[in-house]
């Protein structure tokens, strides 16, 4: 059975967007570990899918997404699967592969629940807080 991999091995771009400070960490690391930008963005998403697929990443999108892994055993093995990619890594360098570009998801995230109106930023309570229900 043929994979998507074998069956097309043209490239094509991706395109992305990120804070400035976020591509110069990447440009950073990229340069300490003698990779192009492209290959250390591709090496981190694949390693970061598979911290979060909890094994293999699969070659097409039929996963069935099953998780056995409980939190303790699914970031073990998450941590296991980057640094077996690009070991040694410092305390700093392991979280930021470990939690990935947290801020844009949770910022993205912010700004559908406030489009929802199920949260609402409220200076007098000083933070997020739940919307009218």
């Amino acid at each position: 059975m043929a994979t998507e991999r074998d069956a097309d091995t043209t490239r094509t771009a991706v395109r992305t967007y990120v804070p400035s400070y976020q591509k110069d960490e990447w440009e950073r690391h990229a340069d300490e570990m003698d990779m192009s930008l492209s290959e250390f963005v591709r090496t981190m998403v694949q390693a970061g899918r598979r911290g979060f697929s909890g094994g293999d990443v699969p070659d097409t999108d039929t996963d069935s997404g099953s998780d056995s892994g409980g939190g303790t055993e699914e970031l073990e093995e998450r941590i296991l699967a980057i640094l077996t990619e690009s070991e040694p890594l410092s305390w700093d360098e392991l979280l930021t592969a470990v939690t990935g570009d947290i801020e844009s998801s949770l910022d993205e995230t912010l700004q559908e629940l406030q489009a929802a109106n199920r949260i609402q930023y409220s200076g007098r309570e000083g933070g997020y807080v739940l919307g009218e229900q």
